[in-house]
């Protein structure tokens, strides 16, 4: 299972690489110089997220053996929300949403690689268990995210807050697991 693993590992990183390398060099450089505009365009955000999915898949592969998976994780989210924090906004309600959607996605597959290092470390019966709270937290999730959208009710704000909503809750959520069952 683990040999397994490693080499999703290498194959998805490889990939990662290629499509990085087969970015036009101009796109680099105009991102560069933009980086201290007020502006965030498209093309800056997908470079950003290949370069946190290499650095993700390297903090793991570069990590001390003695270094419990636990902590690995932490550090990767730690680093996530540094991103997240200092990235730029947009300016307009479609970039506004596009951002927010970008940013749940990005913690979404945090969550599903979370939960697979727990499908791996797990028992069967506690694997169960998390596989039915899981569940519950996705209808819970989505329940909070569309109560705190109503209060924008037909407003340009609903869907940006019922998508911002869901990607603050599932950030929580992959402390939460990482906290209560990852070794």
């Amino acid at each position: 299972m683990k040999n397994n693993r490693k080499t999703l590992t290498v194959i998805f990183t490889l990939v990662l690489v290629i499509l990085a390398a087969c970015g036009n060099p101009t796109d680099e450089l105009s991102t560069k110089s933009n980086n201290d505009s007020s502006g965030n365009d498209s093309t800056q955000n997908r470079d950003e997220d290949s370069s946190n999915a290499d650095r993700t898949e390297n903090s793991l592969e570069d990590a001390d053996d003695t270094k419990s998976k636990k902590e690995e994780y932490l550090k990767i989210l730690n680093d996530m929300e540094e991103a997240d924090r200092y990235s730029n906004v947009g300016t307009t309600m479609l970039e506004l949403e596009e951002q927010e959607a970008e940013r749940n996605k990005k913690w979404d597959v945090e969550l599903n690689q979370i939960y697979g290092v727990l499908k791996e470390q797990l028992g069967t019966e506690q694997m169960d268990k998390l596989r039915e709270e899981q569940r519950n937290w996705v209808k819970h999730r989505d329940e909070i995210a569309k109560e705190s959208s109503l209060k924008y009710k037909g407003g340009s704000m609903e869907s940006l807050e019922y998508v911002a909503t869901q990607a603050i809750l599932t950030r929580e959520r992959c402390y939460e697991l990482i906290a209560k069952y990852m070794k």
